[in-house]
């Protein structure tokens, strides 16, 4: 007999029933559960969890450092402190506004409205003083902190601040080299991740703080701290005697165009940027266009030399220092007659350089004129570089040529000039401007260099030392730049006294730029200097103004490279003098009929020496009076290419012969038929005549 269950046993079961039902769901909502958990949001919840202990921020890159040529420090990254809040943390804002808004030189209300945002971090003051992060770090208020930042600093000061200028609160440059290589300075920033901590702290591992993207890359300028250092002194005590409104001097080695200092005045401390103003900061150098006034005469004269339209011994009637041109008179400072190319530069007459551009002709002097780099940037690695002013010779009227040919109705800025001397200095080849040599990697290698680069041959090298040769005349007894003749060394210079244009309403009357650019030593030269004295009201002459900075800064700066006197100082500089006179005393004896058998065997001067071969050097055949097919193979026996002109018989060639050249390089010769042989037409000389460099 089977006995039923009873009721309690009954109610024992179905409890056991339902606590498994139970059991069963629950374990089904966690199976469910953890399936969301680690499956269906395994991501979401993932990317919420990093929310909350990773961050995510963008690391500004150390700045690299600018150098000059030695490895000298001309601008650094240091540490500094900032001071920053979180609005949450602060209880009483208007109280700790007002007390470290005096303390930051900050405005109290305006703090204090920042301090009472809802934000969770807000800037008080970035990149403190030592004593003002001390402070701060005493009052010890809850929810102000300080942190650690970079600070770009300028060890020099004011020494080369146009050319190193400055970055901002950011780390952004601002101007100068700065600005130009600010993508190589500022390496690249980053994004980095880290962990935080219960107080919000980040915790970054070595590895992100070590990354190469976030160190900039080193520059490395041309300059020398030293020369630089000469140069702003002399430019300053320039000012203050002769109380000048502003200045600029540029120094360049010519035969590479490496800049070796640049200064302007008035300057600024790039530490102290709310101290200065935009016009203290103002490049001058590069950004200022003014008339060269009889500077310019130096290239006028190269061009009419190099064109074979003036000869060295031509003589040139000086109206006895006054001459009409329609209804204008232009000037001269001296009552003169007769007087040769080199007289003409050594006295400054406008007159006579008004004669010889007539001569040259308006198409040809625009030409030249262009060539030495004229009416265009000379691409110098630093911003906002000025074209200069020059209208195209359509415009020129016969009094725009004379006055062009003197420096007048012209805009340069102080790099073209310096560049087109050192045309003239090198022997003929305008370079391209270099302030800066290389970028350097964190490790020191070299990852980028810039080596010094020719952009065209202007003149020939004979054209170019007979210039030279002429130009030493200018600080010789006499000369109109005495005062920049320096003991020991030879001196090529020219003055210029220059009226400052005020636009339509003609020249003012006291107001006048004075001037002095040359290069030393003459007969090997080493620097090529030019000077810009603005607005000077005790002395406005550029003889007596900027040839004894010249001096000044030439002697200091030879001594300096180790350039030795070339004589001894006991005899002065007569010895060498006399022999550059005795060069052009003979030049004035030729025969003008002998004149091209002259150029041909090369200049008689104290430049001789310097015609020697060089490595891989040829001498320029006598081409002239051959024929083209007789040319041709004589040039390339020599190695030398050809490059025609014309038809006939050989009139005139470029180089000039028996001039040391590289092999491989062109060789430029005119032909004309034998009638015409003496008289190049306006047409000839626009077809490349004058053109010195390679096509």
């Amino acid at each position: 007999m089977v006995s039923l269950p009873s009721g309690r046993d009954q109610w024992i079961r179905v409890r056991i029933m339902l606590l498994v039902i139970v059991m069963m769901a629950g374990a089904a909502a966690v199976a469910h559960g953890a399936w969301q958990l680690g499956v269906t949001r395994a991501q979401e919840l993932t990317n919420l969890a990093a929310e909350q202990y990773t961050r995510r921020i963008k690391i500004s890159a150390h700045r690299g450092m600018i150098t000059d040529r030695h490895g000298e420090e001309l601008a650094v990254e240091i540490e500094v402190k900032s001071v920053y809040a979180d609005p949450r943390k602060i209880n009483n804002p208007q109280i700790v506004a007002a007390t470290l808004a005096p303390l930051l030189g900050k405005d109290a209300q305006k703090m204090e409205s920042r301090l009472g945002s809802d934000r969770h971090f807000v800037w008080l003051k970035r990149r403190v003083s030592p004593p003002v992060a001390q402070a701060v770090e005493k009052l010890g208020f809850p929810g102000v902190s300080l942190v650690d930042e970079s600070k770009r600093f300028y060890p020099n000061r004011s020494l080369g601040s146009h050319i190193v200028g400055f970055a901002g609160i950011d780390s952004k440059g601002l101007e100068g080299v700065e600005l130009k290589f600010d993508g190589v300075l500022q390496g690249n920033t980053e994004a980095a991740t880290g962990l935080s901590d219960a107080r919000g702290r980040m915790v970054f591992s070595d590895s992100v703080f070590g990354s190469d993207g976030i160190v900039g890359r080193s520059v490395e300028l041309t300059i020398d701290r030293t020369l630089q250092y000469i140069v702003e002194q002399e430019l300053l005590n320039a000012i203050r005697v002769f109380e000048a409104k502003a200045g600029h001097i540029i120094m360049m080695d010519p035969s590479t165009g490496e800049i070796l200092a640049l200064a302007n005045y008035p300057t600024f401390n790039p530490n102290r940027l709310n101290k200065s103003t935009a016009e203290n900061r103002r490049n001058r150098a590069v950004l200022d266009v003014f008339e060269p006034g009889s500077t310019f005469k130096v290239f006028t004269l190269a061009a009419a030399l190099n064109a074979g339209k003036l000869r060295p011994n031509q003589k040139t009637f000086c109206e006895r220092g006054r001459m009409e041109i329609f209804d204008v008179v232009i000037h001269d400072d001296h009552r003169d007659g007769w007087l040769n190319p080199t007289d003409c530069l050594k006295r400054s007459s406008n007159i006579c350089f008004a004669k010889i551009a007539a001569g040259l002709s308006k198409k040809r002097l625009y030409h030249y004129i262009r060539r030495f780099g004229f009416g265009e940037r000379t691409h110098i690695q630093l911003p906002f570089e000025m074209r200069g002013t020059l209208n195209h010779h359509k415009k020129w009227y016969d009094i725009d040529t004379a006055t062009t040919s003197f420096g007048q109705g012209i805009g340069v800025t102080g790099i073209q000039m310096v560049t087109a001397l050192s045309a003239i200095a090198n022997g003929g080849k305008l370079m391209k401007p270099l302030i800066v040599r290389r970028v350097i990697g964190q490790s020191g290698e070299t990852e980028r260099s810039f080596a010094p680069q020719v952009r065209r041959r202007v003149i020939s090298r004979y054209t170019a030392r007979m210039v030279a040769d002429m130009m030493t005349a200018v600080t010789e007894e006499g000369g109109t730049g005495t005062q920049a003749a320096l003991n020991g060394y030879l001196v090529a210079g020219k003055t210029g006294t220059a009226q400052k244009s005020e636009g339509s309403k003609g020249y003012a009357k006291d107001k006048w730029i004075a001037s002095f650019f040359g290069f030393v030593p003459a007969d090997r030269p080493r620097l090529a200097i030019s000077i810009v004295i603005d607005e000077p009201l005790i002395n406005h002459y550029g003889g007596t103004v900027a040839g004894p900075v010249f001096k000044r800064i030439a002697d200091q700066s030879l001594r300096y490279l180790g350039v030795s006197p070339r004589f001894s100082e006991r005899s002065g500089a007569s010895g060498k003098k006399k022999n550059a006179r005795a060069a052009r005393e003979e030049r004035e004896r030729q025969d003008p009929a002998k004149e091209s058998r002259d150029n041909e065997t090369g200049p008689s001067s104290v430049f001789a020496d310097m015609l020697e071969l060089g490595p891989g050097q040829v001498r320029t055949p006598h081409l002239v009076g051959m024929s083209m097919i007789d040319a041709m193979e004589i040039l390339s026996s020599q190695g030398l290419r050809p490059l025609f002109m014309g038809t006939g018989i050989a009139a005139e060639q470029i180089p000039q012969p028996d001039e040391p050249v590289d092999k491989g390089e062109f060789v430029q010769v005119n032909f004309m038929p034998l009638r015409e042989q003496g008289t190049l037409s306006e047409e000839d000389a626009d077809t490349g005549t004058d053109s010195q460099g390679v096509p």
